[in-house]
């Protein structure tokens, strides 16, 4: 059975083949058993490599980076759900009219708000090659912290390079800035064999003009251990066809669960490759773009289009989130 996750790379046809297409605020304790501590791997740590990493990432080698397709490992064990409900409080966002999308299988996002802020493309090398994903600001601890999916942080055996964050990316243009990554992360459960029950990365961003990401553009609010079959918003950019990467797209609607071969979120949803990595929200407001970003675009079934799957945000994610944040 052969499924896509929604991460986009120039030169991809040698893989096309393989597969068709991927601190503030707690309310609650913390879990029962602790899970194994996110694995870390150390990206820009210098300044002078920061700005090696922002000069790459040029408006044209932004543009060219297109799908890949690419063939997720088996997914192992489902996460178990042993921690209790926790969430952590969104960064306040200017109220805007509400655009009442609800549900939607895929269209531009024209609401504005927070979200228009805290989503944005990520960039990075793979195996020599320009590739991107989607991402999300999130309120932390250390106010730099990036969620994203696990393939657009760590794939084939290899951490991805030159890993820079986006926000509100716009046809090439970076309205607020853009953020190398001075450390990437993700689940033991990911970078040992590419759980797709744990397909979740982060990166810690370095400061921009002496100023911290979240300070700049806000962050999203985070839901662990909640329930499963909620409404749901998933953001991100596709590049591959219909979409093309310059804008924010969105889809809504009553989440499912996987029946099949994880135990991940399901949606019904059209976005294709280069969505990789972009939040899921539960109680997410219209009128003011922000929610409670409770798992990540990860991948689709090739026999079942028009759905998109995200991981189930449990003890291994908090884990994550907490290793990254406190960095």
């Amino acid at each position: 059975m052969r499924r896509h996750p929604r991460t986009t790379v120039a030169a991809a046809a040698a893989l096309l083949a393989a597969c068709s297409l991927a601190v503030p605020g707690l309310t609650a304790g913390a879990a029962e058993a602790a899970p194994p501590p996110a694995t870390e791997h150390a990206a820009a740590t210098t300044s002078a490599a920061q700005r090696q990493v922002a000069a790459y990432w040029t408006p044209e080698r932004m543009r060219s980076a297109a799908p890949l397709d690419i063939a997720p490992g088996r997914p192992g064990a489902a996460p178990a759900s042993t921690g209790r409900h926790t969430t952590v409080a969104p960064t306040p966002a200017p109220s805007h009219p509400s655009v009442r999308s609800f549900p939607q299988a895929g269209g531009p996002w024209t609401g504005g708000g927070a979200v228009v802020r805290t989503s944005g493309r990520v960039f990075f090398t793979f195996q020599g090659r320009t590739a991107s994903c989607s991402g999300d600001a999130v309120t932390s601890g250390n106010h730099s912290t990036v969620l994203t999916a696990g393939h657009c942080v760590k794939y084939q055996g290899s951490w991805h390079t030159n890993w820079t964050f986006v926000p509100g990316y716009h046809d090439g243009q970076a309205p607020y800035g853009t953020w190398s990554a001075a450390k990437t992360l993700s689940t033991p459960q990911w970078t040992a064999s590419e759980d797709m029950n744990n397909d979740i990365g982060a990166a810690v961003v370095a400061p921009l003009d002496g100023r911290k990401l979240t300070d700049v553009v806000g962050g999203q609010g985070l839901d662990f251990n909640g329930a499963y079959g909620r409404a749901m918003y998933s953001f991100g950019f596709p590049a591959a066809s219909p979409y093309d990467g310059t804008k924010l797209i969105h889809c809504s609607g009553t989440a499912t669960k996987d029946f099949l071969l994880t135990k991940d979120h399901g949606l019904s949803c059209n976005m294709t490759g280069g969505s990789s990595g972009g939040p899921w929200f539960t109680s997410f407001d219209e009128s003011t773009g922000t929610g409670l970003q409770a798992s990540v675009n990860s991948f689709g079934y090739t026999f079942l289009p028009n759905t998109m799957f995200g991981p189930y945000f449990g003890d291994e994610a908090k884990a994550l989130y907490d290793s990254a944040q406190t960095t």
